[in-house]
């Protein structure tokens, strides 16, 4: 499957975005599917998941509360509503699918398949 990631870009802290992750040539709705991020000099992190029907989301600590992660199947897509920004969310914000369907998992090391990511700053 391919993904890739949309949506990023300058916003002022307490300010909201939506980034988008477009998705291709795989079986969209049998994946689960994850945003990560990585900060200038630290490692990837992970940000938020759902599983492949949508019935299931999970959340890293630092975000539960502000961001919301949803999908539409029919179309392919996947979102991250991202409310209440705040200058430490700045980094390059990456779409994954894990190697195997049907799979739910919030572990690094277990996504294959990425997009090419998409900047958001979060600056006055």
């Amino acid at each position: 499957v391919q993904l890739q990631a949309s949506g990023g870009g300058l916003v002022r802290p307490g300010g909201s975005l939506r980034l988008s992750c477009a998705a291709s040539g795989g079986t969209f709705n049998r994946y689960a599917i994850a945003w990560f991020r990585q900060a200038p000099g630290k490692e990837r992190d992970f940000v938020a998941a759902i599983n492949w029907s949508g019935d299931s989301t999970w959340y890293a600590d630092s975000v539960k509360g502000r961001f919301t992660v949803s999908r539409v199947n029919a179309e392919n897509a996947l979102y991250l509503q991202m409310n209440s920004l705040k200058p430490e969310d700045t980094a390059v914000y990456y779409c994954a699918a894990p190697s195997q369907i049907l799979v739910a998992t919030t572990a690094l090391s277990m996504f294959h398949y990425w997009g090419q990511g998409t900047l958001v700053t979060v600056s006055s």
